[in-house]
């Protein structure tokens, strides 16, 4: 009998000793993403009233994480001339019509009042998509998730009624500390953005006449394919060469109903030559005026094997004189460091991003005028992004 009992303390305490190596394994798998009967979890489900044009899901989705959304109800728009009963529509909203290039739409070729959904707050570079009556949706970066409606302040003042939201989740999320992150990577050191390298890049793009410009605020490490698809995917677009171009392509675009942004930028100079690229970024009807707009041009060096691509980004806020020939020229936000963040967001939060830094040469530039004359001033310091290669980003 002691044997026996011998025999069943050992028997115990192997079986004790495989259930704690079992629960460690499963401890440390469940570090890093989070366990599949996360997807049998009850869904979430809330009612996006007509009067808001942005609801706080309270919802924080993690890197990777698959989500369902599913809406109904009704939402109506009161009387007018043209719409003496009013109008009334499902979460796709109305067809767009001509009118609607005269509003302000956070998507602006969804319906009018569709609901729409954006990850991180505005400020936060989230870009705003649509939903509509049932939408699938992966996370690409950490963030609190927001549902609104297709609509000004004007249209949720006036109208009624709600849409009912159910949101499930359909396939669990990474739970390390830089999926659950919200906004992208943090900011760490990239060894190889040199101060050596930084000497050798402009402070200053400048115009045809020589003039020195706007600052150098942005540094982007990638090749052309992956530079074009974050912006692309980020919601800025390419902006027009030519006045030419821009009237054709704006009867075109009028045409379509959609709202036309991309209207041209003046050419502008960094190593001696002008811009490859420009991108914009702005509302539909004040484009004209106020829009978030850079010029990008492939520099000389390579960092880490792959292009460098210097940027100067700027934030039209209205018209002023140009003081080169007394005529009229965008006014750019003279805090210029707005819009350098602005572009870090923004492309942060698309999860074409692996790392994230701000650095300062040895000779800031802390003030200066534009080409045009137009004051601005900085902290002196340039972001630096370095973009997931492409085949890794296709992967993903």
């Amino acid at each position: 009998m002691k044997l026996a009992s011998g025999a069943a303390a050992i028997l115990l305490g192997f079986c004790s000793l495989s259930l704690g190596l079992a629960t460690t394994a499963h401890a440390q798998q469940s570090s890093t993403t989070r366990p599949a009967t996360a997807s049998a979890a009850a869904p979430t489900e809330l009612d996006i009233p007509s009067s808001k044009q942005w609801v706080d899901t309270g919802l924080d989705l993690r890197e990777g994480e698959k989500i369902r959304l599913t809406a109904t109800g009704k939402i109506k728009y009161p009387a007018d001339k043209k719409h003496p009963n009013g109008k009334t529509f499902d979460p796709d909203g109305l067809e767009r019509s001509y009118e609607d290039l005269l509003h302000q739409y956070a998507v602006g070729e969804a319906g009018h009042g569709a609901l729409i959904a954006r990850l991180g707050a505005a400020d936060a570079g989230g870009q705003a998509f649509l939903v509509g009556t049932t939408k699938e949706y992966t996370a690409p970066i950490g963030g609190r998730l927001y549902l609104g409606i297709n609509q000004s302040m004007k249209d949720a003042a006036g109208a009624s009624g709600n849409f009912h939201v159910k949101i499930e989740v359909l396939e669990a999320g990474l739970t390390t500390a830089e999926a659950m992150a919200a906004g992208g990577p943090a900011d760490a050191p990239v060894p190889a953005i040199t101060p050596e390298l930084l000497a050798k890049i402009p402070r200053r793009v400048s115009d045809p006449q020589g003039n020195p410009g706007d600052m150098v605020n942005v540094l982007i490490v990638g090749s052309q394919e992956e530079v074009e698809k974050v912006f692309d995917t980020a919601g800025w677009v390419k902006v027009d060469t030519s006045v030419e171009s821009t009237v054709v392509m704006a009867i075109f675009e009028s045409l379509e109903k959609k709202d036309y942004l991309t209207m041209p930028m003046s050419t502008l100079y960094l190593f001696k030559r002008p811009q490859d690229y420009g991108f914009a970024h702005a509302e539909p009807v004040r484009v004209a005026m106020s829009r978030n707009h850079l010029r990008v041009w492939k520099s000389p060096y390579e960092v880490e094997g792959r292009p460098l691509w210097c940027i100067a980004a700027t934030h039209d806020i209205g018209f002023e004189r140009d003081q080169r020939n007394n005529g009229v020229t965008h006014k750019i936000d003279p805090a210029i460091d707005g819009e350098r963040e602005y572009v870090n967001n923004t492309l942060s939060s698309t999860g074409l991003v692996a790392r994230r830094t701000h650095v300062t040469p040895a000779d800031p530039l802390i003030e200066a005028k534009t080409a045009t004359g137009g004051s601005f001033h900085s902290d002196g310091r340039i972001v630096v992004l370095v973009l997931k290669p492409a085949i890794a980003s296709a992967e993903k």
